[in-house]
């Protein structure tokens, strides 16, 4: 089985906090960061104890955002989410995207029109219709699995300002009706049903690698193989699979056949935002 790629996938317990990013950082940079957030005290520490200190500041951080309540009139810059009055939805990560990837995603959630748009009207028109679908999202009653069914969108692709070559030249499988187009071909999906079906038809299962797992939070996310001699894994459930999936705004990049013809357990699972 290949190498799945998890660059967002270590830190299931801070979905907006990235610690592989953390400690990627340079130590002039680190240092920077916890005076921009009040922290002193940092000029004799080395690089492991300034990661911690970022990563324990950034994840306090973001779990006072969630739980405040109350309006201020100073705005917070933040990298991650620049609309406070729409958590969920990340202007700035809209307004990084391509003119094209727009228009697609806007396609893809059923509006017309935009051919003519500029980019910013793009935008515009991509923001309010992501806060509309949180908006609705938020006062459902659906089941677990019906609310993750529902954040996978239309089963394209996720796009970001990090996707790799792989994910910008892989074709869009939408349902599991669509077909790829050559034995071989670079596949991404986000639906559900295409994911589930490919798995099954390898007798595969989802699972997680033990000891990834944080505060009752699923790991690293895998499928386990039958006859796989690798890594030990833990069987999961689809829904706790797919709720992690799509909290951490994954794509699943795959094969169903190699060039050969021959049947294909490529797969690999992606954030293009990292």
């Amino acid at each position: 089985m290949a190498a799945t790629k998890t660059s967002r996938n270590d830190t299931p317990n801070t979905p907006n906090v990235s610690e592989s990013k953390i400690a990627a950082m340079k130590v002039g940079e680190l240092r920077r960061r916890l005076k921009d957030r009040g922290v002193k005290g940092t000029e004799d520490l080395k690089k492991p104890d300034l990661v911690k200190k970022l990563i324990k500041a950034e994840t306090k951080g973001s779990s006072a955002k969630k739980s405040a309540g109350r309006t201020s009139s100073t705005k917070t810059p933040t990298s991650r989410n620049d609309s406070p009055n729409t958590p969920g939805v990340s202007e700035s990560k809209i307004a990084a995207m391509k003119v094209d990837d727009l228009r697609r995603e806007l396609k893809a959630r059923g509006v017309k029109g935009t051919a003519d748009l500029k980019k910013a009207d793009l935008v515009k028109r991509l923001v309010k219709e992501s806060t509309a679908k949180k908006s609705t999202s938020k006062s459902g009653t659906r089941s677990t699995a019906a609310t993750t069914k529902k954040s996978a969108g239309t089963g394209g692709k996720r796009s970001g300002k990090a996707e790799s070559s792989s994910l910008k030249y892989s074709q869009e499988i939408r349902s599991t009706s669509d077909k790829a187009e050559r034995p071989g071909r670079s596949l991404v999906t986000t639906d559900h049903d295409v994911i589930r079906q490919w798995a099954e038809a390898r007798k595969a299962v989802p699972a997680t690698v033990p000891g990834t797992e944080h505060s009752g939070h699923l790991g690293v996310l895998r499928f386990d193989f039958p006859g796989y001699s690798g890594d030990r894994l833990t069987e999961v459930s689809w829904d706790d699979w797919f709720e992690a999936f799509d909290k951490r705004r994954l794509n699943f990049i795959y094969q169903q056949k190699q060039s050969s013809g021959k049947r294909s357990n490529f797969f690999q699972l992606e954030n293009p935002d990292e």
